[in-house]
């Protein structure tokens, strides 16, 4: 029997502009519309536009609010005010990643959290399981709301004063062409913007009053392209539960020294003190070679040959005009400039552990 696919609020806003609609984490999501080229080209050089609301939203309130999510995640809470944001990790005992979210303190007593698309069953399922010991309320609000993603040089511009105002990583509240939103200056691009939660039944009017402002419609494939020339990790290639921060890149989240104590925190200090088995690195190509998810990484043949490691994920970089890629790979072989091999369709083709991430704009 098919999988039944979600759809977003937008659905018919996607297919009334022709967009490639394909299966993502469950959804029936857009893949592009002009062509990822194009669409990654207005973002890094003018403002994008991208459907997110796959992704889980929910509310936490509460007078333990706050000592819940230090203790739910390994970043610290405590440093928040109000309307600030901080990314995140919830991880298991084992010190493997359950998800990366984002928290946003509205105030002491309320928080936004946003959460993967793929992992929200998992994810609610796992903060309802530890939130019975604190005085603290969650509510899933991802099927009333819809997220929308405003992205580039341009999009703060085009989003008004208030927007502007935020700092990265601030959240408010503001309107748009008569819609009431709340504004986080966050992304998953690498470049500036906002992204905007609103009623599911006002998406397609705030939609239309973006592009009608300036904004091109954007698909998953520009999405994913962006994110990685970013270097920003997707769960399920750079991190899962049997993969702790250090080894993900993301040793920087980690609060280890934070009053809390937080689940995993025993694990990913003994990870810390010995240094992690393997490591996340950034991957170029010599010639026209793509480097795709799940490809094998060896040692150089004069070096024995051996597996080290495998792409996370790979793909052509519109802006960087090459193939760029995430990996896992043994700690010793991470030094950036280190010779390696990539197995493709059975050839074996020169790679180099190169620095990240390949673009940077904020």
């Amino acid at each position: 029997m098919s999988e039944t696919l979600r759809r977003t609020p937008l659905y018919e806003t996607h297919v009334r502009s022709a967009a490639r609609l394909v299966p993502f984490a469950g959804w029936e999501m857009p893949v592009q519309y002009t062509g990822v080229m194009a669409e990654a080209k207005a973002v890094r050089e003018a403002v994008g536009l991208f459907d997110v609301s796959h992704m889980g939203r929910a509310y936490l309130d509460g007078a333990q609010a706050t000592d819940f999510l230090d203790y739910l995640t390994v970043n610290d809470v405590q440093k928040l005010t109000d309307g600030q944001g901080q990314y995140s990790l919830m991880c298991y005992e084992n010190g493997g990643v359950v998800d990366d979210i984002i928290i946003y303190r509205v105030h002491s007593e309320r928080y936004t959290i946003i959460f993967n698309a793929g992992n929200r069953d998992k994810d609610l399922a796992w903060m309802r399981e530890k939130l019975v010991d604190f005085t603290a309320t969650l509510t899933d609000v991802s099927d009333e709301t819809a997220l929308i993603a405003v992205q580039g040089p341009k999009a703060i511009g085009l989003l008004g004063d208030v927007i502007a105002a935020l700092p990265r990583f601030g959240i408010g509240e503001t309107v748009f062409a008569g819609i009431a939103v709340t504004a986080a200056r966050t992304g998953y691009t690498g470049e500036d913007g906002a992204e905007l939660i609103c009623p599911a039944d006002q998406s397609a009017a705030l939609w239309d009053a973006l592009i009608a402002a300036g904004a091109t419609a954007c698909g998953l494939g520009a999405r994913d392209a962006l994110r990685l020339e970013a270097a920003l990790p997707l769960y399920g290639h750079e991190m899962d539960e049997t993969v702790n921060p250090y080894e993900a890149r993301l040793g920087w989240v980690v609060k280890l020294d934070k009053t809390a104590n937080f689940i995993g925190k025993e694990a990913l200090q003994a990870v810390k003190a010995d240094g992690p088995r393997r490591k996340c690195v950034g991957i170029t190509l010599e010639g026209k070679a793509i480097p795709r998810e799940g490809y094998l990484l060896f040692a150089p043949s004069s070096g024995g040959g051996r597996e080290i490691g495998h792409i996370t994920s790979g793909t052509f970089s519109p802006t960087i005009g090459r193939g760029v890629a995430m990996a896992r790979i043994e700690s010793a072989y991470a030094k950036i400039g280190t010779a390696l091999e990539v197995e493709i369709r059975g050839a074996r083709h020169a790679a180099t552990v190169a620095p990240l991430p390949f673009y940077k704009n904020v």
